[in-house]
């Protein structure tokens, strides 16, 4: 048993090792490709460079103009706003998605119920909404938790619903024949299958969480960067805009593959070391 044991810590050691391995080349790479998409349009678009902004700009910008100590303190401290907004959106998002998606797992009632007024509420565009959520909300904390958790709520409530429907009917079957109830399926067998459809959600709920805390910040809120972009128009100060624009995209970027590394990771342990028993 114990060359058994020693054996499997290998063979997952090697499979988390390869998972941190491809997911940081992923990484690399998708930067490789934004920085050349964004460079060969600019050339291919001819624009005007006073409005657009390429990355040697916005690094002399950040790093080479007299004042691009003052410049890093305000992107930062901007980017901190909107990624503290992000956050709040999409715990607030994906908490409702997960409790709504366990809630249709264990009662299809409850399903048939509110997955149609679900999908209506997606349909209707969130800056058509916008106006009557700050009506209700005001402009504060609890403004940007409805529209960034309405941008999460969505996309993550279909994948999580579907990836708890996945679970294979033998294993629920086998279940029912030890005594288990409904709980015990979703706990042993609905939740553990649908753990690639969670971190999927998870992922796709990073940059649309950011993208409803922009949204917020500018319609509602203010601050961050969403509330800034657009003071910079009117002023003229395109490198900073694009350089918000970048710091908003590397975020999304890196969180986005932080999120893949930890979902590889977790799923090759769990290749490695199924669950036992029911």
């Amino acid at each position: 048993m114990n060359a058994l044991s020693q054996k499997l810590r290998a063979q997952s050691s090697r499979a988390v090792l390869r998972a941190l391995g491809w997911s940081t080349l992923t990484l690399v790479l998708t930067i490789v490709a934004v920085l050349v998409i964004w460079v060969g349009l600019l050339w291919a678009l001819q624009l005007s460079p006073l409005i657009a902004k390429g990355p040697i700009d916005v690094w002399n910008w950040l790093f080479i103009v007299p004042a691009a100590e003052a410049n890093r303190t305000m992107l930062l401290g901007n980017l901190m706003v909107t990624l503290g907004d992000a956050a709040i959106g999409f715990v607030a998002g994906l908490v409702v998605a997960l409790l709504a998606a366990l809630a249709f797992e264990l009662n299809k009632g409850i399903e048939h119920a509110l997955m149609p007024v679900a999908m209506l509420l997606r349909s209707v565009p969130l800056i058509a909404m916008a106006p009557v959520i700050i009506l209700i909300f005001g402009r504060d904390f609890w403004t940007v938790a409805v529209i960034g958790g309405i941008v999460v709520l969505f996309p993550a409530l279909v994948n999580i619903s579907f990836g708890l429907k996945s679970a294979p009917p033998q294993m629920n079957d086998l279940v029912d024949v030890y005594g288990g109830g409904a709980l015990t399926k979703l706990r042993k067998v609905a939740f553990p299958s649908s753990l690639p459809a969670f971190f999927a959600a998870v992922r796709i709920s990073v940059p649309g969480a950011i993208t409803g805390a922009l949204l917020a910040e500018w319609l509602a809120v203010g601050g961050g960067i969403g509330g800034s972009i657009g003071g910079y128009i009117p002023q003229a100060q395109f490198a900073a805009l694009w350089a918000s624009v970048v710091a908003v995209t590397g975020a999304s970027l890196v969180l986005y593959n932080l999120i893949q590394i930890v979902e590889d990771v977790v799923l090759a342990r769990m290749a490695m070391h199924p669950q036992k028993g029911v």
